[in-house]
């Protein structure tokens, strides 16, 4: 079967719900992020909710209406949104840096494609300018925070449009991968598996460089807004800073991983991944920074002691359980390189690891983290979350929204990676799951 065949074959099966679950997904997604604006807008994160049912139809016209008056786009938040995406890829583009493989992929023949990975001398630069243009008054870090209504509804647009263009895209040139024939689904999955702009893998660009820079901007952006309003950034905001900082800095020193992943070598790239990755994850993800800002909750000296341990403890076991797995993969390529980003943490490379190996020829790892937990990263990632919502206190619902959306998230995800792993590896998965019984919280579940 040659590789246009593979690409344009039909897919027969459907996730999420199908096109009609795509279509919701699509429709609270939007609503999702401009709610929580307004909560944090108008309402300082609490939950707003209507007075009676008689009163739901008045109460969703005000949601429309702040949404209208505040997050209307502007030229300059479009100057600010779009600048930002410029700069990142011409960043992405002309950074020196290593030069990695990706997988081999069905679709093009079995070719492995090239994946420059600059992420760490890319993201120092930003913190660079970012600290001069602040500094000279060019472009205050408050910016941000001051016009992130704007800044949403122009992110949604550019989300949208690339969307529309991708899919539309892959009609015209006649490459589209596993269409299932529906147009709404087709948009919301994608059509299109590794797009590219010049040399620059526009999926890995979007996962790496867009979210997690500019999530970590909006959390600066929130504390320089405390510092303006009260002369101080509270411990809370602190621990928020390093919380997205660390993230931030993990995405971008380990970039080389992250060609091989799952994401990158089998999940097409349509709305769902474009508009999250654009808009839900740095739009979405600051809310715990934002409520900070609003409320300015407080906490005992030891309280935040022991939040800071909790965050840094569960980093830890994120970093390493990631760079361990990541690793294995590619010291057995071949293509593992030792680097000198910094933080590199004790255990992160494992010597003579444990695996199994499989039928189909991929070895998998049953090694340092991963003999206690199919999916521990994924427990890690868990309580960082967690560390996010605590920060804020307890007097709101809505800071703990993304630890359970997370959780609803990882949840679905290993059940879909569980069902592609049976199919693929058979009677060794059945082996795998009993060499490691605990799926994410070893002992426990």
């Amino acid at each position: 079967m040659n590789s246009n065949t593979l690409s344009n074959a039909k897919t027969k099966e459907y996730e999420f719900g199908g096109p009609i679950g795509a279509f919701f997904i699509i429709l609270f997604s939007h609503s999702l992020v401009y709610y929580l604006w307004i909560s944090l807008t108008y309402f300082s994160g609490s939950l707003p909710l209507p007075q009676s049912l008689n009163e739901t139809l008045p109460f969703l016209g005000q949601l429309l209406s702040y949404v209208l008056q505040g997050a209307a786009p502007t030229a300059h938040a479009a100057a600010i949104y779009l600048g930002f995406v410029f700069f990142q890829y011409l960043l992405a583009r002309f950074v020196p840096g290593l030069q990695v493989k990706g997988l081999p992929v069905p679709s093009e023949n079995n070719r492995q494609l090239s994946y420059l990975c600059n992420g760490i001398g890319s993201w120092y630069i930003t913190l660079i300018a970012a600290a001069i243009l602040n500094y000279t008054g060019i472009f205050p870090l408050t910016a941000l925070a001051d016009h992130m209504g704007s800044l949403i509804t122009v992110g949604i647009i550019f989300a949208n449009l690339l969307t529309l263009g991708l899919y539309f895209g892959s009609i015209v040139s006649k490459k589209m991968h596993t269409p299932s024939g529906n147009p709404i689904y087709d948009l919301f999955m994608g059509t299109v598996l590794n797009p590219r702009l010049g040399k620059v893998d526009i999926k890995l660009f979007a996962e790496i460089r867009i979210p997690w820079i500019l999530l970590f901007f909006l959390t600066l952006s929130a504390a320089a807004k405390q510092y303006e309003i009260y002369g101080a950034v509270s411990g809370p905001m602190i621990l928020m800073i390093v919380a997205h900082g660390l993230y931030t800095n993990a995405c971008m020193k380990g970039e080389e991983c992250i060609p091989t992943t799952w994401d990158i070598f089998h999940e097409k790239f349509g709305w769902m991944l474009i508009f999250w990755n654009f808009v839900g994850v740095p739009f979405v993800y600051c809310f715990q920074s934002f409520y900070i800002l609003k409320n300015n909750p407080q906490f005992s000296t030891p309280a935040l002691i022991a939040l800071f341990a909790l965050l840094l403890f569960a980093y830890y076991v994120w970093d390493t359980a990631n760079s361990q797995k990541n690793r294995f993969r590619m010291q057995l390529r071949g293509t593992f390189v030792k680097r000198n980003t910094f933080p590199q943490l004790p255990w992160g490379t494992l010597k003579n690891p444990k695996f199994i190996k499989t039928a189909q020829g991929d070895p998998i790892l049953v090694d340092g983290w991963y003999r206690y937990g199919r999916k521990i990263h994924y427990a890690a990632d868990t309580l960082m979350a967690l560390c996010w919502g605590l920060s804020c206190g307890f007097s709101s619902f809505l800071p703990y929204l993304y630890p359970l959306f997370f959780v609803s998230m990882i949840v679905h995800r290993y059940h879909r990676d569980t069902k592609r792993c049976e199919k693929k590896y058979g009677k060794d998965w059945d082996t795998y799951c009993k060499t490691v019984p605990y799926k994410f919280i070893p002992y426990v579940y």
